[in-house]
């Protein structure tokens, strides 16, 4: 009985120090904005060639999206995004890059939602409407 209590013991201490690790993941590109320039690049070749390819392409306005994120885990309850960025890659008709805009985790605003709402005619009808619908209404014909 000794045993079986010091080895759960021992088992239950292994797995409180393995969830007390901490866990760094990154997603997207790993985009270190600070140690290169990004503004010198002048060509959709050069782009391609030093970043790779982007993480999503604007179909309409030929956009170049490149994406990044690092996240610290040290427990289930404690999860951090130390650092996000976007790089967006603006080319005209000649493949030269128009403008590069960069948004990081100090950039993202506050979403304002509307409160317009679409009526809806099912609240207007009556109780029986709302059960049977539309049954026994006469529907026009479309030949004479």
């Amino acid at each position: 009985m000794y045993y079986l209590f010091r080895s759960f013991l021992v088992s239950l201490l292994c797995i409180l120090f393995a969830s007390c690790s901490e866990k760094i993941s990154y997603s997207g590109k790993i985009i270190n904005y600070d140690s290169f320039n990004y503004t010198i690049l002048t060509n959709k070749n050069e782009v391609l060639n030093k970043i790779g390819q982007p993480n999503f392409i604007d179909p309409i306005e030929k956009k170049y999206f490149y994406f990044s994120e690092k996240k610290n885990e040290k427990n289930f309850f404690e999860k951090k995004i130390e650092n996000r960025i976007m790089l967006v890659f603006e080319f005209d008709e000649n493949d030269t890059v128009k403008s590069i805009t960069k948004f990081d985790l100090n950039d993202k605003k506050s979403i304002n939602y509307i409160k317009d709402t679409t009526s809806h005619e099912l609240i207007k009808r009556g109780l029986i409407e709302k059960i049977f619908g539309g049954v026994g209404s006469s529907v026009p014909s479309t030949t004479e």
